[in-house]
C-alpha cells in the first residue's frame, strides 16, 4: 500500500506555509525536497562521524570511509549494476556527462565524427558535446521529437551513420515529461557498434532503472533530484567503456604512486575520483536511495502515473492552457503557457502567491524551446509526495492567473 500521508510526514518542509498558504511544491524537476532520514543522516555525519575518507588509520576516518564507500553498493543496487565498481561518484549528472566527454570521447573522436542528440536534451547533455565541436571539429547530429513530444527510437537508430561515435540521450525529458525507450535505442545503436550514454537525471526519479536490462554504456544520475543532497551524484559506466577512459581530473585518491618522473593511477572507479569528495553529500545520497528503494520505485511510478492522469483530466477543462508535450506514458511533468500575452515568469509569480511553487523559463533546454517555437514555459513537476489536492490547488491558481491576464 502506498501510504501518501506517511510519506508526506517524512518531509518536514511540506508542513510549512508560503505567502500565508500551505506549500504546494511542484518544482521537483528542478530539485526535490528531502525526507527527514536524509536530513538526519547528514546531521549525524557532520555532528558525530565526520572525518576525511580513505587512508586514515583512526576511528573516525575509518567510520566515514565505511559510510561513504557503502553508498557505492547502494547506487549499484538502485541501478541494478552488476558490480559496485561500475559506479563512479561525482557531484551530479553534469559532472558525469562532462567526465565522459573528457575521459572517453575527447581522446577518440576526430574531425567529422558524430554525436547524436535529441532536440529535447538538457544543456548538461549538450554543452559538453559543443566543447568537442568547438575544439575537435566533432559534429552534433540532432533528432527531432514528434508533434506530441514523443521520440521514436527508430528515428534515433536511423540517424546513426558510419561517422557516429556516440548516442547521448535523455531517459525522460525535463520539459515535456516524455519517457524515451532507451533500451530500444541502445540495442539499435550497439547493433551498429555505437555506445550509448543515458542522462538519467529525470528518468531515475520516476521509474525503476535496470542498466543491465537497458544495456547502456553510461547512465548518469543526480542526487538532488532523487530527494538527496545537492552536490551528490554518480554515473554507471560499463566496464568495457571504463577501461577505455583516461582520468578526467588529477589529485589525491586517483593515484597509487607519484614521483618526480612517474605516476601510477589507481584502479577504476577510484581513478576517476580525484581529491576530497563530497563525503557527507554522498552519504546523504545513500540514505535517499535507500528511502526510495524501501518505498519501491515501481510503487512510486504507479502512484505518479495516477497523479499524471488526474492532472491531464483536470487540464482538459482549461481550454486556454497550452500543454507542451502529450506523449503517451509521459511522466508527471507538465510545461505550459496561457493563451494571450502572459509571460511564464508572471504566471509563476501569481501561482507563488497561492503557495504553488513551479519553475518558469527555458529549463536549460534551448534547442527544445526553439523547436517548440516558445522562449519560455511554466513547468509543474510532480514527485512522490504530491497529491490530487496539489493538482486541484494548481488548477485553482491557474484559473486565477487566467482571469488576471485575460
Amino acid at each position: 500500500m502506498y501510504d501518501i500521508e506517511k510519506i508526506r510526514s517524512d518531509f518536514p518542509i511540506l508542513s510549512r506555509q508560503v505567502n500565508g498558504k500551505p506549500l504546494t511544491y511542484l518544482d521537483n524537476g528542478a530539485s526535490a525536497q528531502k525526507p527527514k532520514v536524509v536530513i538526519d543522516t547528514i546531521t549525524r555525519a557532520y555532528a558525530d562521524e565526520y572525518s576525511n575518507v580513505h587512508r586514515g588509520l583512526h576511528y573516525l576516518s575509518n567510520l566515514s570511509t565505511d559510510r561513504y564507500e557503502s553508498v557505492r553498493g547502494t547506487v549499484a543496487r538502485f541501478l541494478n549494476a552488476a558490480h559496485e565498481d561500475h559506479i563512479i561518484f561525482n557531484s551530479g549528472t553534469t559532472e558525469g556527462i562532462n567526465m565522459v566527454a573528457y575521459s572517453w570521447a575527447m581522446p577518440r573522436l576526430e574531425v567529422g565524427d558524430e554525436i547524436i542528440l535529441s532536440v529535447m536534451e538538457h544543456h548538461a547533455n549538450i554543452v559538453p558535446w559543443h566543447f568537442l565541436r568547438e575544439r575537435q571539429g566533432v559534429t552534433l547530429k540532432w533528432v527531432d521529437v514528434a508533434e506530441d513530444g514523443s521520440l521514436d527510437p527508430q528515428t534515433v537508430i536511423d540517424a546513426i551513420g558510419p561517422k557516429t561515435k556516440l548516442v547521448s540521450i535523455t531517459h525522460c525529458s525535463n520539459v515535456l515529461g516524455t519517457v524515451v525507450d532507451v533500451k530500444a535505442i541502445t540495442q539499435g545503436a550497439h547493433a551498429k557498434g555505437v555506445p550509448v550514454l543515458v542522462d538519467g537525471s529525470q528518468g531515475a526519479v520516476h521509474m525503476p532503472v535496470d542498466v543491465q536490462d537497458i544495456g547502456c554504456d553510461f547512465y548518469a544520475i543526480t542526487g538532488h533530484k532523487l530527494y538527496g543532497p545537492s552536490g551528490s551524484g554518480a554515473i554507471y559506466v560499463h566496464p568495457d567503456r571504463m577501461h577505455e577512459m583516461r582520468p578526467f581530473m588529477g589529485g589525491g585518491d586517483m593515484i597509487k604512486d607519484v614521483s618526480k618522473d612517474h605516476i601510477t593511477y589507481n584502479d577504476p572507479p577510484m581513478m576517476f575520483e580525484a581529491g576530497t569528495p563530497g563525503i557527507v553529500e554522498t552519504i546523504g545520497l545513500g540514505a535517499a536511495l535507500t528511502y526510495l528503494m524501501e518505498i519501491g520505485m515501481s510503487n512510486i511510478a504507479e502512484y505518479e502515473a495516477g497523479l499524471r492522469d488526474y492532472a491531464i483530466q483536470r487540464f482538459k477543462a482549461l481550454n486556454w492552457l497550452n500543454i507542451q508535450g502529450q506523449a503517451t506514458g509521459k511522466s508527471a511533468i507538465f510545461s505550459f503557457t496561457l493563451q494571450g500575452a502572459a509571460h511564464p515568469h508572471d504566471i509563476s509569480t501569481i501561482l507563488d502567491k497561492k503557495g504553488v511553487a513551479v519553475r518558469a523559463g527555458h529549463h536549460c533546454a534551448g534547442p527544445l524551446m526553439d523547436h517548440l517555437g516558445v522562449t519560455a514555459t511554466c513547468r509543474a513537476s510532480f514527485g512522490l509526495y504530491n497529491t490530487k489536492t496539489d493538482v486541484d490547488t494548481l488548477v485553482d491558481a491557474l484559473e486565477l492567473a487566467n482571469e488576471l491576464f485575460a
